[in-house]
C-alpha cells in the first residue's frame, strides 16, 4: 500500500487537493495501485479539513467577527465522541493570514476566535481542539479573551478594544465576567511553536514580519504585549507568558493557556484520532510534501512528523515539496527516502501556484516510476 500524507502547500493546494495530484500522477503509471489518502495538517490552514476528512466530524459554519472587525462566515467542526462533543477550531479559519484583510496588523483582533468558542459553549460542548498555524493577528490573544468576558480597561475605566491598538491604552484587565463555564473545560491547543510570547524569540519578533509589522513598531507591539501579560499573569498568579507555545499565532497560545489549554504538536494530535500509526504500519511507501521544506521543517513540521513515524517502522518516506531551499537539503536528507521538488523549469510566483497541481502530479509520475525500478 502507498500512503500518500501531504500537508497544504499553502495559497495554492490544500492537503486534500495534493494527495489528489498525487494519486492522479501514480495511477498514470500503475492504473490499479493499491493507494491511501491521508491529508494531514500541524495546527495551521487546512487542519478543521484534514480532521473532518478523517473522522465521522461534522463541518458548522457561524458568522462572527473577522480579524478587520468585519462579520464573516467562519467554519468549524463537531466530532462526537463517548465522552461527549468536542469542537474543532481553526485559527485561520477566522483571522488566517491568506484572508482578505483591510486593516494595518495593530488594528487586527482574534475576537471572532472567542466568539466560537462561545458559541460552542452554549450548545454544550466542553472539550477544544484548536489549532493556531496561519495567523495574521499579533494581540496576544486579547480579543479572543474580551469575546468570553474579560474586560480591557484604560486609566479612566473605559472598555478597550482586543487588539494591539487597544492594548496601548490598557491600564488593567479584569477577569472577574469571565465566562465560568471555561473552568469545565478540556482545550487542547495545536501548535508546532514553542516561543514565549515576548522578548527576542517572541511572537512579534519572530513572526511579527509575516503579518506586516514593520521593524520599527517590533519593540512597542512587544512591550505592550508585556504590559498586558504582567496585568494577566498577577491575576492569576502564574507567570504563563515565558512557558513554550505562548508565543503561537500572534499570542494566541498565551490566551488559549491563560485559559487553561495544554500545548501540543498539531500532528501529533492529528496522528492521534486517525489512528496514523497504524496506517503507516501496513504501507510499503509513504509520500509526503509542503509548500516548502527547509531546516525548519525539521522543528516539528508534518513532513517530519511523518518521517519519525515511519522510521519506526522502517517505511521509506519521500518529501515532494513545492519548493526546496537547497541550504537545508543535506539535513532533510537525512530523513527522506529522496527529497524532491516539483518545480522543473523557471517560473514566477504566481505560475507556480497556478500549475501547482499539475506539477505535484508529473513529480509523483515520475517518482512512481523510480519506485517501480526499485522494485
Amino acid at each position: 500500500m502507498i500512503l500518500l500524507a501531504p500537508d497544504s502547500y499553502k495559497g495554492s493546494l490544500t492537503a486534500i487537493q495534493v494527495a489528489l495530484a498525487m494519486e492522479l500522477g501514480i495511477r498514470r503509471v500503475v492504473p490499479d495501485a493499491q493507494i491511501r489518502l491521508m491529508p494531514l495538517a500541524d495546527g495551521g490552514e487546512g487542519t478543521l479539513d484534514a480532521i473532518l476528512s478523517a473522522t465521522d466530524g461534522v463541518r458548522h459554519e457561524i458568522s462572527v467577527t473577522g480579524a478587520n472587525f468585519e462579520s464573516i462566515s467562519s467554519a468549524f467542526g463537531l466530532l462526537g465522541t463517548p465522552d461527549g462533543l468536542v469542537a474543532v477550531l481553526e485559527a485561520a479559519q477566522v483571522v488566517g493570514i491568506t484572508l482578505p484583510l483591510s486593516r494595518p496588523v495593530c488594528e487586527r483582533t482574534t475576537q471572532g476566535l472567542g466568539e466560537i468558542i462561545r458559541h460552542c459553549l452554549d450548545i454544550g460542548v466542553r472539550r477544544f481542539m484548536i489549532g493556531l498555524g496561519g495567523s495574521s493577528t499579533n494581540d496576544g490573544g486579547s480579543g479572543l479573551l474580551t469575546a468570553l468576558g474579560v474586560n480591557l480597561l484604560d486609566i479612566y475605566g473605559n472598555l478597550l478594544p482586543g487588539n494591539p491598538e487597544g492594548l496601548k491604552k490598557l491600564e488593567r484587565v479584569d477577569f472577574s465576567n469571565l465566562d465560568p463555564r471555561i473552568a469545565e473545560c478540556n482545550i487542547t491547543v495545536m501548535s508546532d511553536v514553542n516561543n514565549p510570547l515576548c522578548g527576542p524569540i517572541g511572537a512579534t519578533a519572530v513572526f511579527g514580519i509575516q503579518k506586516g509589522v514593520r521593524d520599527d513598531e517590533t519593540a512597542e507591539l512587544d512591550h505592550h504585549l508585556e504590559r498586558f501579560s504582567s496585568y494577566c499573569d498577577a491575576y492569576l498568579g502564574r507567570r504563563v507568558a515565558l512557558q513554550p507555545g505562548a508565543g503561537a499565532a500572534g499570542g494566541l497560545g498565551y490566551a488559549l493557556l491563560l485559559l487553561g489549554g495544554v500545548s501540543r504538536s498539531g500532528a501529533e494530535v492529528l496522528f492521534d484520532l486517525i489512528d496514523f500509526e497504524n496506517t503507516v504500519s501496513k504501507a510499503e511507501w509513504i509520500l509526503t510534501g509542503e509548500g516548502r521544506s527547509d531546516t525548519q521543517t525539521l522543528l516539528g513540521k508534518v513532513a517530519f512528523a511523518v518521517s519519525r513515524v515511519a522510521t519506526r517502522h522502517n517505511v521509506p518516506v519521500t518529501l515532494l515539496s513545492g519548493g526546496i531551499d537547497e541550504s537545508g537539503l543535506s539535513q532533510l536528507g537525512q530523513h527522506f527516502a529522496g527529497c524532491f521538488s516539483v518545480i522543473s523549469r523557471p517560473l514566477s510566483l504566481e505560475e507556480a501556484m497556478r500549475e501547482a497541481a499539475g506539477m505535484v502530479s508529473s513529480s509523483s509520475e515520475q517518482l512512481m516510476r523510480l519506485w517501480i525500478a526499485r522494485h
